[in-house]
């Protein structure tokens, strides 16, 4: 009898000691979680960027800008950037400065050259929140920003209306954005590509890519994005009912001879030419 009541009260400790282990881990777990959670509420992935700096220069906010540039401050509220703004005491000097950096000298000396960041000059004053666009501009091809002869203003309006032309439902004005420089490119064509309809970005990448002609994707490939190809027959490759298999060896789609007339044709209706 004895030694049952010794093995009943071995059983019931590891039992005991499992049922305490158990709740631990549950405890630490619970624990773990709850930081994780806390840690995630408090976490934000928003990016602080110090205003440009300029010596001995000190902020002296918006409504000053307005003394000479009335009609800009008028419109910015419009402005896609205009969202940026943060409300609160602590944010009283963002707005013009926040890209052109602190006024009072430009202000003192009358609107002195070399007294505010002009971003039409350089492209620094936009690449210190657009990081991934200054990335951009360093591939092999890309618009002339970085050297000068094109400035992020020359695209996009910073102080009035959306910042990126067009889009959504308005894509002929993303496309004449476009077309003020590139004249060859509007047409009208008698023979339209279709490509052409839904906009430039459909192919081309504006601020810079690593294929030329800033095109998204290389040689034909860009082009089978849209135009389906088959091979219905070992060793055949098909494109819109047409044998490509050794067309595709010479060369890209509109450099082989083919369609050289990519973005539309006046007298052909396969844009050879």
């Amino acid at each position: 009898m004895a030694m049952n009541d010794n093995r009943g009260r071995n059983s019931l400790n590891r039992l005991t000691k499992g049922v305490s282990w158990s709740a631990g881990l549950w405890v630490l777990a619970a624990l773990s979680l709850g930081a994780l959670a806390i840690s995630c509420a408090t976490s934000t992935k928003r990016t602080a960027v110090a205003p440009p700096e300029i010596p001995g220069a000190t902020f002296v906010g918006s409504q000053t800008c307005a003394q000479c540039h009335e009609k800009i401050t008028r419109d910015f509220s419009s402005a896609t950037h205009a969202r940026l703004k943060a409300e609160g005491p602590n944010a009283v000097n963002i707005g013009c400065e926040s890209c052109h950096g602190a006024g009072s000298l430009h202000n003192e000396s009358g609107g002195a050259r070399h007294t505010i960041v002009n971003p039409g000059k350089t492209p620094e004053a936009c690449f210190q929140c657009h990081l991934d666009m200054k990335s951009r501009f360093n591939l092999p091809y890309h618009h002339p920003v970085p050297e000068g002869k094109l400035s992020c203003g020359d695209c996009h309006n910073p102080h009035k209306g959306p910042a990126i032309i067009g889009g959504g439902t308005s894509l002929m004005a993303q496309n004449d954005t476009c077309r003020r420089c590139h004249t060859a490119q509007r047409g009208p064509f008698v023979f339209e590509h279709e490509a052409v309809r839904e906009g430039c970005l459909s192919c081309h990448e504006p601020h810079g890519s690593i294929s030329q002609k800033l095109l998204i994707e290389r040689n034909a490939t860009l082009c089978l994005k849209c135009h389906f190809q088959q091979q219905t027959t070992p060793g055949q490759i098909t494109i819109g009912n047409v044998v490509h298999t050794s067309f595709l060896s010479r060369g890209t789609c509109w450099s082989a001879g083919c369609h050289e007339a990519v973005h539309g044709s006046q007298v052909n209706a396969s844009l050879r030419f």
